[in-house]
């Protein structure tokens, strides 16, 4: 690595340290030292806005909806132009309501198959128990949206959360996490569709988990 790279690296590196100043010494009321979720408090539906362009921005797709009817009718729509409509869901009676909603004709639907057969299914739904507005980010927790893999195997991945459960960054999601009275044993993130990229910086969308993430995100709640 030449002089001028590691100047540029180090540089970065040096204003965001400076940029984090201000939020070092905030506390929440019962003393700890975890980040403070409170401060400077965006409304929802700035959050929401936040959230739909930082995920748009990785080439994500989001819906912003008022309720189960428009839920509904957000599911009808993304699976609706699908060639192919073999749903698999988390086992979630959540998921399973709001389908019944839909007018959807579903090839195939299977709750929560499993691992081998996972890989058959076209479609994968899911809910999102928190998400991070400045990334983009959703956040699964395995005690609440059991079998993960129905997120990380189809081509296509919907995933249905509350403007409630959006928040402004991953200390305040860490936060929460760390609060919940029974830490979960896997937790995972997602940031717009899978990608990867080999030692040329060649990018592939797809490779590794789904080539499209669809959000709907419910402002009713």
């Amino acid at each position: 690595m030449n002089n001028t790279a590691r100047e540029a690296i180090l540089g970065s590196i040096r204003s965001h340290l400076a940029a984090s100043v201000p939020y070092d010494k905030l506390e929440i009321s019962d003393g700890s030292s975890r980040i403070k979720t409170d401060c400077n408090p965006i409304p929802s539906a700035s959050i929401s806005d936040q959230f739909k362009a930082s995920l748009e921005a990785v080439d994500g797709h989001c819906v912003v909806v008022r309720g189960d009817r428009e839920i509904a009718e957000a599911l009808t729509q993304i699976i609706g132009v699908l060639p192919k409509t073999n749903i698999a869901v988390s086992d979630n009676p959540e998921v399973e309501r709001l389908l019944q909603l839909t007018d959807l004709e579903i090839e195939g639907l299977s709750i929560a198959p499993n691992a081998r057969d996972i890989f058959r299914f076209d479609v994968g739904i899911s809910t999102a128990q928190a998400a991070i507005a400045e990334t983009g980010t959703l956040v699964l927790d395995s005690t609440s949206e059991r079998h993960r893999l129905v997120s990380l195997v189809p081509p296509v991945h919907i995933a249905i959360i509350r403007g409630s459960q959006i928040y402004r960054t991953l200390g305040e999601v860490l936060t929460v996490i760390q609060s919940a009275r029974d830490l979960s044993p896997a937790v995972t993130f997602i940031t717009g569709p899978s990608r990867t990229a080999d030692i040329e910086l060649t990018l592939a969308i797809g490779v590794h988990g789904p080539q499209e993430l669809y959000v709907i995100i419910d402002e009713l709640n």
